[in-house]
């Protein structure tokens, strides 16, 4: 083993180890793997930063945007608005949800896909009375195995699609997947529908979130003589936050002051309006020696009266809000927003929410400026549990949206243009038709995926160059000398399975496809049934919250513990295995 190729090992074990530890994000591990690779001489200067204008970073930058247009052109809501209704029994209602997230996921990025679905998903459980992780499981699985089909359906399959043109000189076109990927998808389908959504454990319906939070709104008032009169409301916030309360705002002659009422200089006579524990609410009083309400105004503490309205957001990773604070953001100054409630997993956090670190999944109660729950969701980078209205779509042009995207697909599936160029057409239409205003152009591009495609593509190239992937594929030739072709298969497909069901599928797709290139290099057979072998493997992340981000949003929603995504997850991975192998042999046999 070489000096380099020494070097990029013991940097790509460290991005792994560092992406499973989770304490940084994975764009910042990528990034600072690169430039250490650079500094170090194994990564060459003029490649640093090639791998952001690389074709897979820049095609899944722009699906991501077409993703965008698609939404608010408002074609999704057309579809499940259509076709989603709450009296249907739980597996008819799994197959169809299943069956729109698949197809939608085959043609927009697969977090959006259920990022759109899940509130519909999660209306249409508590409309039923049934618990929503009875169904969120499958549809983030429905979601994940639709994306497999073809070639924009998830960003394993493009980056591997560029990796095939580099190796023998051309990519995989729209549709190449689909014989593979498509059937793996059916049949995975077909398993969560009938059988997989009997194998996640029913704890009941979840309380909702917001039924306690009428018990912790309470009101304080300014006596007659008080010291505190003619000081501002602001002053008293490091002492609120030292007992666990929160200011929501202020009432004066029977009208609330909701919002950024901070500097307001007080009066004999003003109320507080508190959200605490009862216990945090006496320490507060206490304190401060102010008065209990009379009972005549409790109407006017209801949080969902005019002014201000309660909403139900989950945290995505990569959002503003998560591993931080709402304190830590200045939710409450920023937005005049107050988060009152965390629920991780299906418990309630209620005590120092605003000093508690938000983690990817959670479920975040916010109290809102009436009128601006959208605005804030947006700023947190947060996905709504209730349907959005469709007052900021444009109706009138989703047959415009959906005619240019599909021209596009067309066009590139049978190579009258180049992906990329048809992608970036569909962006081009869509902002000159205004179905997608220009100045939300860059806010719907995940730039931690970029940073971490353009980080990872060059170190994967400089690994593949030194002869590293060259090593891995001849030790996993030497554990499956004398093996069938299947069975090969079969362990390239496991390996890489067990690789994203706890990394990025990004980085696995990046070391695992040049590894499989190489098998077949080493047997002297064609590249493409190894890549294909890759490419369903590496999006069949099944088994953990972490392994895939739509297993992480549904975390929270449906109440999961870390240990139910393998009752259902393990046999869906073993049936995608059983059936994309045959399917491969057949349409891409060595």
């Amino acid at each position: 083993m070489t000096l380099d190729q020494m070097i990029l090992f013991g940097l790509f074990i460290g991005v792994f180890g560092m992406l499973l530890w989770g304490r940084y994000r994975y764009d910042l591990v990528a990034f600072s793997a690169l430039l250490i690779g650079v500094v170090l001489g194994v990564v060459p200067v003029k490649d640093a930063f090639s791998g952001f204008g690389h074709p897979a970073t820049v095609v899944v930058a722009l699906v991501l945007v077409v993703s965008a247009g698609l939404v608010r052109s408002g074609a999704v809501f057309l579809i499940t608005r259509t076709l989603v209704d709450s009296g249907r029994k739980l597996g008819t209602h799994i197959a169809l949800m299943g069956g729109i997230g698949a197809v939608l996921s085959a043609f927009m990025n697969n977090v959006a896909a259920l990022a759109l679905l899940m509130p519909v998903d999660i209306q249409t459980a508590r409309k039923a009375g049934r618990a929503p992780g009875l169904s969120l499981m499958p549809l983030s699985f429905a979601t994940i195995l639709g994306g497999m089909a073809t070639l924009i359906g998830t960003p394993p399959n493009i980056i591997i699609a560029s990796i095939r043109e580099q190796a023998v000189g051309t990519p995989y076109h729209m549709f190449d997947f689909a014989p593979v990927g498509g059937l793996a998808a059916l049949a995975g389908l077909a398993f969560v529908a009938l059988v997989g959504w009997r194998l996640i454990p029913d704890r009941g319906a979840e309380a909702d979130t917001a039924t306690a939070l009428a018990d912790y709104i309470a009101e304080l008032t300014i006596p007659e003589e008080s010291p505190h009169i003619g000081k501002r409301l602001a002053e008293f916030y490091d002492t609120a936050d030292q007992s666990d309360v929160a200011i929501i705002g202020l009432i004066r002659d029977g009208k609330r002051r909701y919002g950024r009422a901070a500097n307001t200089l007080l009066r004999a006579g003003d109320a507080l309006v508190l959200e605490a524990k009862p216990e945090a609410l006496d320490e507060f009083r206490a304190a401060l020696t102010l008065d209990f309400s009379d009972a005549q105004r409790q109407e006017l503490l209801t949080a969902s009266g005019d002014g201000l309205e309660i909403t139900e957001v989950v945290a995505p990773e990569g959002a503003r809000i998560t591993g931080r604070t709402a304190q830590g953001i200045g939710l409450a100054w920023r937005q005049s927003t107050l988060l009152m409630g965390i629920s991780r997993q299906g418990k309630r956090i209620l005590h120092q929410v605003r000093k508690t670190e938000v983690e990817p999944g959670d479920i975040l109660l916010l109290l809102c400026p009436r009128d601006r729950t959208a605005d804030v969701t947006d700023w947190l980078g947060c996905l709504p549990l209730a349907e959005r209205g469709l007052s900021v779509t444009a109706n009138d042009k989703v047959w415009l949206a959906i005619g240019l995207f599909a021209a596009a697909v067309l066009a590139a599936s049978v190579g009258l243009i180049y992906l990329p160029v048809a992608l970036g057409l569909v962006v081009v239409a869509y902002v000159l038709t205004r179905i997608l205003p220009i100045a939300e152009l860059y806010d719907h591009i995940e730039w931690p995926v970029v940073i971490l495609l353009g980080s990872m593509i060059p170190l994967g190239a400089a690994l593949d160059s030194s002869g590293g992937t060259e090593l891995i594929a001849g030790a996993l030739i030497q554990f499956t000398d004398g093996l069938p072709a299947w069975a090969i298969l079969t362990v390239l497909m496991i390996v890489t399975m067990t690789l994203s069901d706890v990394l990025n599928n990004t980085a696995t797709t990046i070391v695992a496809a040049p590894v499989g290139i190489q098998m077949a290099s080493t047997l002297g057979v064609s590249p493409d049934p190894f890549l294909m072998a890759v490419a369903v493997a590496a999006s069949a992340a099944f088994l953990t919250p972490i392994g895939h981000k739509n297993n992480t949003l549904i975390l929270g929603p449906g109440g999961y513990r870390f240990g139910d995504y393998w009752r259902m997850g393990l046999p869906l991975e073993i049936l995608v295995v059983a059936v994309s192998i045959p399917a491969i042999l057949v349409f891409w046999p060595m």
